[in-house]
């Protein structure tokens, strides 16, 4: 049980990474139009848009992605006290 838990810890750390560098792609001009860019967008769109659609902009600022993020390291934890509560 403790290496599932393992892999889908790893798997969540590394969409996370991607997460941000998604971001941060949207910060230098046609950085998303680039091929990796637009893998990234793939994988990371889908998470981000229901976040986007609860929690508004502030002004010229998404915060959505902090949500997101938040609630990555919720499920993380829990899969932590899951597999610490099964044994």
């Amino acid at each position: 049980m403790n290496m599932i838990v393992s892999i889908i810890a790893t798997f969540i750390t590394y969409y996370t990474w991607a997460l941000i560098i998604y971001i941060l792609m949207g910060w230098f001009p046609n950085a998303r139009e680039s091929a990796i860019g637009q893998f990234l967008a793939r994988i990371c769109e889908p998470y981000l848009e229901p976040f986007r659609r609860i929690v508004p902009p502030l002004g010229m600022i998404d915060i959505s992605p902090i949500v997101a993020f938040f609630v990555l390291r919720l499920a993380t934890n829990g899969l932590y006290q899951i597999s610490h509560w099964i044994g």
